[in-house]
């Protein structure tokens, strides 16, 4: 609690919420895993790729600071997908390890739980910034032209799109993201800012998939956010633009069987429509006359 004000989203007794991270920490320190699979994706665009239950995946910098905007799907039923605004109500508005990825309704459960985080100690900078952000969401080029009047196709928005079509989804399928690497945070006015990512060379955000995945990830055509992309002072931002890479790996089974599968919410999803209509202004009434 920070300056008498609690977080709204708190976990009860036994919630998924307040989940044993033992699992987790064992995944994370598992030397037995195998590489099943390495995506590269080069500058300013955009790769998918699978992930079966079960299974790690690691998202990479290999050549030094470089933003990703990442998407996820369940890969048999692409209408659940990654909720970025109940994640970052549920976790926080950055994520690091332990935190994890929820879906759309009516699933409502983790699609993915971060393992490992080699930025994890950035902490909160000297400007309130903080890495791997849900705050904001993937550039786009509407938004460009808008802002521009020119039109350019190689926005997250437009590389995600890219990726998804082989898979049978397209524009509409694309979602708002977690900008992996991207440093973030609000000024003093509420308005969103970014910095220049700190990542290097090497660095990596790591996850482990609860469920069967579709994951698809734009290396962002701003790069490593250290110019400015609009207004007055805006500078072309290709040569800090760096590419991005993914590995896959396999577990051990026997590491499996502590496995803590979630399998979504237990809310019938009656929604009161087979009941009739509640009078809650008689029904407050009642109960609370002083109110």
């Amino acid at each position: 609690m920070a300056n008498g004000v609690e977080a709204a989203y708190r976990a009860g007794p036994g919630s998924v919420l307040a989940m044993d991270t033992d699992f987790y920490r064992r995944v994370q320190a598992e030397t037995g895993r195998t590489l099943v699979d390495r995506i590269d994706v080069p500058i300013r665009s955009g790769r998918a790729w699978k992930v079966p239950a079960g299974h790690v995946f690691r998202i990479i910098a290999p050549e030094g600071p470089q933003v990703g905007d990442l998407n996820l799907w369940n890969l048999h039923n692409p209408r659940e997908r990654f909720w970025a605004s109940r994640t970052r109500q549920l976790q926080s508005a950055h994520v690091s390890v332990h935190d994890r990825l929820w879906s759309t309704l009516p699933y409502l459960r983790p699609m993915a739980t971060i393992t490992a985080d080699s930025l994890a100690d950035y902490g909160v900078d000297e400007d309130g910034g903080r890495v791997h952000d849900l705050l904001g969401t993937r550039c786009d080029p509407y938004v460009n032209n808008l802002l521009t009047g020119e039109d350019f196709d190689f926005h997250c928005h437009s590389n995600l799109v890219r990726a998804v079509l082989p898979h049978g989804l397209d524009e509409r399928d694309v979602h708002d993201v977690l900008n992996v690497f991207q440093c973030t945070g609000l000024t003093v006015d509420d308005k969103y800012f970014m910095k220049a990512c700190p990542a290097k060379a090497g660095d990596y955000l790591e996850f482990f998939a609860e469920m069967d995945l579709l994951c698809a990830l734009s290396a962002c055509p701003g790069g490593d956010l250290s110019v400015p992309l609009w207004g007055p002072d805006a500078e072309d931002p290709l040569r800090v633009c760096r590419p991005l890479a993914v590995e896959v790996y396999s577990l051990a089974d026997g590491l499996l069987r502590d496995w803590p599968s979630f399998t979504g919410s237990s809310y019938a999803g009656q929604h009161g429509l087979a009941q009739p209509e509640t009078d809650w202004t008689e029904i407050r009434r009642q109960r609370y006359p002083d109110a």
